[in-house]
Order: structure tokens, then sequence, then C-alpha cells
């Protein structure tokens, strides 16, 4: 069986299997897309995510944008100078902070493989404190995250812990991660974005 990036490697002109869901934005088929469109969808399939599901059924929308910014999110989820754990951290925050579901049912299950205490995940989910004697590392990303989601800035102790751990590129790295799925979070929940058959929502609303 071959995947997306081996057909479009055999045939430029073979069309790509994928699959898009929508809700408020109908999902587009192959057919019904422009050329800008159709290029847009091969770069996603014949990058490392090899699907289209997520926000790229609204971001077709807008090719040139949506060219871009799945450019940029590919490189903020695969090639980000954090370990993937806290990456992940980051994500979970940013849907917690929108009660992106979809987001967060994707994201969930690769932060826990990644190693993030399920216990802290939870604690995001619920809205309720962290876990005490967290790991000096990934509470030095919690605090930067929470602090400049909930006051839109950081305190000078708060960069100089995440700092310390990585770098001023791993803050330029986290600021990237953060605004990349705000602008995901953004778009499915415009669309009102459906999770799969038979998957309930986790988040209960923000208080």
């Amino acid at each position: 069986m071959t995947n997306a990036s081996e057909n479009m490697q055999q045939s430029p002109y073979q069309v790509p299997p994928f699959e898009l869901r929508g809700n408020r934005f109908k999902p587009l088929t192959w057919e019904t897309m422009s050329p800008e469109q159709q290029q847009m969808t091969r770069a996603v399939l014949g990058g490392k995510r090899g699907n289209m599901q997520g926000p790229y059924n609204v971001l077709l929308r807008s090719p040139e944008v949506g060219h871009l910014a799945q450019s940029f999110g590919a490189h903020t989820r695969f090639n980000s100078s954090l370990p993937l754990a806290l990456n992940e951290l980051a994500i979970l925050l940013v849907a917690r902070d929108w009660t992106a579901q979809f987001v967060w049912w994707a994201h969930r299950r690769i932060a826990e493989e990644a190693g993030l205490p399920v216990a802290l995940i939870q604690a995001i989910a619920n809205q309720t404190p962290k876990p005490k004697n967290l790991p000096a590392d990934v509470n030095s990303v919690f605090e930067f995250c929470n602090e400049l989601i909930q006051t839109r800035k950081v305190s000078d102790s708060t960069f100089a812990e995440v700092t310390k751990h990585f770098g001023e590129r791993g803050v330029v790295d986290l600021m990237a991660t953060m605004s990349y799925y705000t602008l995901v979070s953004m778009s499915l929940n415009v669309d009102a974005y459906p999770l799969p058959d038979g998957v309930a929502p986790e988040l209960a609303a923000k208080h």
C-alpha cells in the first residue's frame, strides 16, 4: 500500500488521496479546488503530516495564507528546538485557552506519549492548580505560556527561567508554537469543526 507522498512521486498529475472535514466551511474536493488550493494540498500531504485533518479545510479558502501557515506550522511542530513533550505542553495550554476541542483531542495523546505528566495534562484540562514538584524545565514552560496567555506579557523572572533552560531560541520557538496553534484554534472554533465520530469533547467551558 502506498502513502500519499509516494503517490505524488509516481505522477505529479495523480490526485493524492485525502479527506477533508468541516462544518461551516463545506469540505472541499479536488475537483472543486483552484490550482492554488491543489498546490497547498499537495504541500501538506507531501510533508510529515500526511493528512488534511484539522485547520486545512478552512485555510484552503485563502491558499496563499494557508500555504504560509502550513509551512510555519510544520516547522513549529517538527523542528522546534524544544523537547517534544514541552512543545506539546505549549499546544495544550493554547488549546485549553481557546477550548479548542479537536486540538486538545489530537495533542493530548501526543503529549502523553512524549512523557508529559498525566497529572499536569489533567490539571490543565480541569483548570485546577498544577501538580507540585514538576521538573524545572516543565515548570518553566508552563509558567511562561500560562503567564503570557493570562497577562499578555511575562515577568523578568519567568523570562530568565525559560532562557536558562532553552536559550533565546527556545523562547522564540515557544512563542512560534503558541502563535501557530492560536491560528489553528481560531480556525477550528470559527468553523465549529467536528470531532471524529464517536469522540466526546474533553474540555468543559472555561471558568
